[in-house]
């Protein structure tokens, strides 16, 4: 990788290879796992880059330049869950500044800001984003970051991130977008302006269901030094385990990211004029609110689907009770389709007027679509909605 400006090399090469140089012990072609807490020191305060593992371990340092890399960042950070990162970006800040952040978001995220940060003296505002001109009314002399997802979970909503960056650059907010649904393969929020991108990389980054994890990835130095003293203080890092897996894993994010899109489109297509189906949620239909602003800031469209069926909760709990390819779990991304029901699941922490006022009904279903041949993932869908 010396001979080569890592910069100029295709995303795929950049997984497979940046940060990821041959051991120079051993020459091992892959990262080794260092399980060690400790370094030794030549001298006090003179050691090899590495003191303590807390602080900077070699197989973490691998995967977080790897994976900034994907983001065209500069700094990475990985963390032990995507809550954790979320925690960590947000003692940014100090009590009495005020957070705008998108009304539809993932309900870990919410149950985090309205249930623990609030309560030490961070101010939640709650807008939806599609509006520009509503995120530019809430903004105060003490709005200090503005928090989006995009596309939103789990209603997938668009905002547009290069207009809500001009606004926050204009007014000196930190802008932080939670990238997870897109993966930086799909969208690269810093290209548009923002300054920090949050993963939770127990999904698409890691892809296989195995690893909990988050990651936060910036261009700033000075917000790079301030991220790194904030992991190091709070100290919820990743562990080497979890760092080579998921470095692992970033080998082929490109491959699998193709291939969740090209199911999703099989299963949209079959799913947007089922008689069952009351509305399907997709940003690659042209009948989605926001596909203009998705085809411009994104390089494709994910395989995260929500629909609603007919019937309301009765159908909609007989339905998710008889699929057998899609699994009724919480979480997405992984290479095994998902299917999940946002109301008593992953966003049941959310007030039920609230998930009333943003859809997300008893009647909605979010899909992860998994890499699986896409007709055996119709099949099974077809069946399942033959009992509603």
């Amino acid at each position: 990788m010396n001979s080569f400006n890592k910069n100029k090399l295709g995303f795929e090469t950049r997984a497979i290879h940046v940060g990821q140089e041959p051991d120079p012990t051993t020459g091992a072609v892959m990262t080794p796992i260092y399980l060690t807490s400790t370094y030794v020191q030549e001298s006090p305060g003179q050691h090899k880059g590495y003191e303590y593992s807390r602080t900077k371990n070699p197989t973490r340092y691998a995967y977080e330049q790897c994976l900034a890399s994907l983001e065209n960042g500069k700094y990475g950070f990985a963390f032990a869950s995507g809550c954790s990162a979320t925690t960590v970006a947000l003692h940014l800040l100090s009590a009495g500044d005020e957070v705008i952040a998108g009304d539809d978001m993932y309900g870990g995220t919410f149950r985090l800001f309205d249930k623990v940060l609030s309560r030490h003296g961070i101010q939640f505002n709650y807008v939806d984003m599609t509006s520009v001109e509503s995120v530019q009314r809430l903004i105060s002399k003490k709005t200090k970051m503005i928090w989006l997802e995009t596309p939103t979970n789990p209603t997938l909503k668009i905002f547009d991130i290069e207009k809500i960056s001009a606004l926050a650059k204009n007014t000196h907010i930190l802008l932080a977008v939670d990238n997870t649904f897109m993966s930086p393969y799909f969208q690269r929020p810093l290209d548009l302006g923002a300054d920090m991108v949050v993963h939770s990389t127990t999904k698409y980054i890691n892809g296989h269901s195995d690893v909990v994890g988050g990651a936060i990835v910036t261009r700033s130095d000075e917000l790079a030094e301030r991220l790194g003293f904030l992991s190091n203080s709070l100290g919820p890092i990743a562990s080497p385990m979890d760092s080579y897996l998921a470095l692992r894993s970033l080998k082929t994010l490109s491959l699998r990211m193709k291939a969740h899109q090209q199911n999703a489109f099989s299963v949209v297509h079959f799913l947007k004029d089922h008689a069952k189906i009351e509305k399907v949620i997709y940003p690659g239909l042209e009948s989605h609110p926001q596909f203009a602003i998705a085809k411009k800031q994104m390089h494709g469209f994910g395989g995260m689907i929500s629909m609603y069926v007919k019937g309301g909760m009765p159908q909609a709990k007989k339905f998710l009770e008889k699929v057998r390819l899609f699994s009724l779990a919480e979480s997405l991304g992984g290479v095994e389709s998902l299917i999940g029901h946002p109301a008593s699941m992953t966003h049941a922490s959310i007030p039920i007027e609230l998930r009333k006022k943003l859809g997300i009904d008893d009647n909605l279903i979010r899909l992860s679509v998994g890499i699986e041949t896409d007709s055996d993932l119709i099949a099974d869908l077809q069946q399942a909605l033959e009992h509603i």
